[in-house]
């Protein structure tokens, strides 16, 4: 597996190996021993999630606070514009994002660590979007970051036409208001 630093240097890109020929293709999309070593610590996941989307759908940004969820995130169908933003108070990188194209074409994954909040936007017709967590969801203990929030200015792709968001994602909480991490 190849690992690749963001500039946030906890989020990683994870590039499996793909054996492929005619017939199509194989990778190990997981192994709980080198995905270890690629993260430099123990990490248990306990929960599976697979959610479809079209184009131009915008989930999140989300996080739970007190039971914080890492995530290894991957795309099988179609492809996205993953965000990662910090949420940590005492991180150097505090309210700085990452984004990162993520499609089954490339088999990429991200690796997000506890004290971000994350979210999407499909720039395929459809998006299969497959990730596990460290922690069970907790809807209580969910918060959602505001996608848009001027103090974040991420950089969402134009698609020509307004994203389409889920009115909890529309309602999001600006960075200078939300709950963060210690």
């Amino acid at each position: 597996m190849k690992v690749t630093p963001t500039s946030i240097p906890e989020v990683l890109i994870l590039e499996p190996k793909v054996f492929g020929d005619e017939r199509g293709f194989f990778m190990e999309s997981y192994n709980k021993k080198a995905f270890d070593e690629a993260v430099g610590q123990r990490v248990e996941f306990v929960q599976d999630n697979h959610s479809r989307s079209a184009k131009g759908v915008l989930r999140g940004l989300h996080y739970q606070i007190e039971e914080p969820q890492g995530k290894l995130v991957r795309v099988s169908l179609g492809s996205v514009i993953d965000v990662a933003v910090d949420l940590r108070k005492s991180s150097p990188t505090f309210g700085k994002w990452v984004a990162v194209e993520l499609a089954a074409s490339t088999h990429r994954q991200l690796w997000i660590p506890e004290g971000f909040a994350h979210g999407f936007l499909v720039l395929s017709e459809f998006a299969d979007f497959q990730y596990k967590t460290t922690r069970f969801y907790a809807p209580s203990l969910e918060r959602v970051l505001a996608w848009n929030d001027p103090a974040l200015s991420i950089d969402w792709p134009d698609l020509g036409t307004p994203y389409r968001l889920s009115d909890k994602d529309s309602d999001g909480v600006m960075l200078k208001d939300v709950q963060l991490f210690p």
